[in-house]
């Protein structure tokens, strides 16, 4: 990757977004030493400013970026790093420094929990003892969930649809899991039906 921290006196900025939900978390700077730490450790450090020197986001609050993928821009003096966050991003305990808390995205979270209790073999867990009980239980499950959300569909209670309508959702991403699929790929045959209308 040639990035050019010429352009920015030695320093790029660089924006932090979490891998799951694409919240924007934060934006820091970066020198050539920081990035090359950032890629070793694979957590995400930055060069304060304030400070004048290397800093490890969390170093002190333990609230680590765990680094998942990163890209640069067009002009390669910008990057896009994105994270699987160890806590709150901001130092006053946000999300977000952009104090933007928002659902968007959680989906994924979501299913990066299911995946974590199933594959911990966690006993305790509603989601892992479901699973164990095979495809067609968890199949018979999904139709139960989307009967009770048509049904609900016709009242107009809106509290009681929203919870059937994320019954059936949760029960469908651990159908997922059994089927080994993910979100994604059911967006993405989403995409391919947009693309042929």
């Amino acid at each position: 990757m040639k990035i050019d921290f010429k352009k920015g006196n030695g320093l790029i900025p660089v924006i932090v977004q979490n891998n799951l939900t694409l919240q924007v978390l934060m934006l820091g700077y970066m020198n050539k030493a920081a990035y090359n730490q950032t890629v070793t450790e694979r957590k995400v450090t930055f060069f304060s400013r304030s400070k004048n020197r290397i800093w490890t986001k969390g170093e002190v609050s333990g609230n680590f970026l765990m680094v998942q993928d990163i890209k640069i821009d067009c002009d390669s003096d910008t990057l896009l790093i994105k994270v699987a966050p160890n806590g709150p991003t901001c130092h006053t305990g946000a999300t977000s420094c952009f104090k933007d808390e928002t659902a968007t995205g959680f989906i994924y979270q979501l299913e990066q929990t299911i995946n974590d209790r199933i594959d911990s073999n966690d006993a305790q867990s509603y989601t892992y003892s479901l699973f164990r009980k095979g495809i067609n239980k968890i199949a018979q499950k999904v139709g139960e969930e989307a009967v009770e959300l048509v049904i609900e569909a016709k009242d107009n209670d809106e509290g009681l649809f929203k919870n059937e309508a994320a019954d059936l959702l949760y029960h469908f991403l651990i159908l997922l899991k059994a089927k080994s699929l993910k979100m994604e790929d059911i967006e993405e045959t989403l995409k391919e039906r947009n693309n042929r209308n």
